[in-house]
């Protein structure tokens, strides 16, 4: 009978981890995950505060494209932002180095990370502080346009 108390150890574990589980009919916690029309998904979504005021803030996310083929990302914008610029880091003269992006393909996913393509929010203003939420528009080739909510994290918070 050494078994019946092991049995009903295993059921009580079960119980207590599908108390843990995320409620599948719940909204995803990630409040900048947004399906947008025309086949675009924006996940993990952010926007990074500079270290030193009145430099240029960063925007990350990941984008995911299920629509026409042969769509690109034309540009981004933020609320609240000066200007934008996509960039990505190539090599030039034996050092990587930024360099400006005008458009960028769908037709894989595509992440926008730190070291890699991301967006710089030139003179972000007062109202993009942390904590908060800035609206951030995604334009495509096709004049498609997204606008999602996206965090916004201070300097020191993980990008």
């Amino acid at each position: 009978m050494k078994s019946l108390p092991n049995a009903a150890a295993a059921v009580l574990m079960l119980v207590m981890l599908s108390a843990c589980a995320p409620d599948a009919d719940a909204p995803p916690s990630d409040a900048a995950t947004a399906a947008a029309g025309a086949g675009l998904a924006v996940s993990n979504a952010r926007l990074v505060l500079p270290p030193v005021a009145g430099n240029p803030a960063a925007v990350y996310f990941d984008l995911s494209y299920s629509g026409a083929p042969g769509v690109s990302l034309e540009s981004v914008t933020v609320e609240g932002a000066g200007m934008t610029m996509m960039h990505d880091y190539a090599e030039s003269a034996g050092k990587m180095q930024m360099v400006m992006t005008d458009s960028v393909p769908l037709s894989t996913p595509v992440s926008f990370a730190p070291g890699g393509l991301h967006v710089m929010a030139m003179e972000p203003g007062a109202a993009l502080t942390a904590g908060s939420t800035a609206k951030v528009t995604l334009t495509l080739s096709d004049g498609t346009s997204v606008t999602v909510d996206v965090p916004v994290r201070a300097a020191g918070d993980e990008r």
